[in-house]
């Protein structure tokens, strides 16, 4: 279930993203959104390599006959979404600060 919720959420953003590009390239660019959708992107590749370890252990890729296990998977992934979306938000206010640092650098510069 992690590998299907953040999947689902990468292919989400990535939708999100192509249609911002498409018809506002400013916005796209200054939201960072694509840097949101590396970071969905990478964690379903982690659950892929990590359903294939499984595989090799002799294990099945994805469970989905236990409902304690599903419900668990299911709560790692939203949290999984959620840690993403709280450090994009975080590097969003970090990049804000460091935009407005250097105008107000350039303002007192000129």
């Amino acid at each position: 279930m992690t590998l299907i919720i953040t999947g689902v959420t990468a292919l989400a953003v990535t939708v999100i993203y192509m249609l911002m590009r498409r018809h506002s390239v400013g916005l796209c660019v200054s939201s960072h959104l694509g840097m949101l959708m590396l970071m969905y992107w990478g964690a379903t590749l982690m659950w892929c390599v990590d359903g294939i370890a499984s595989l090799a252990e002799g294990e099945p890729f994805v469970t989905l006959s236990d409902p304690a296990v599903v419900t668990d998977d299911s709560a790692l992934g939203l949290l999984v979404v959620f840690a993403g979306f709280c450090a994009w938000s975080g590097y969003l206010m970090v990049e804000t600060l460091r935009t407005r640092q250097r105008v107000a650098a350039a303002s007192r510069n000129v």
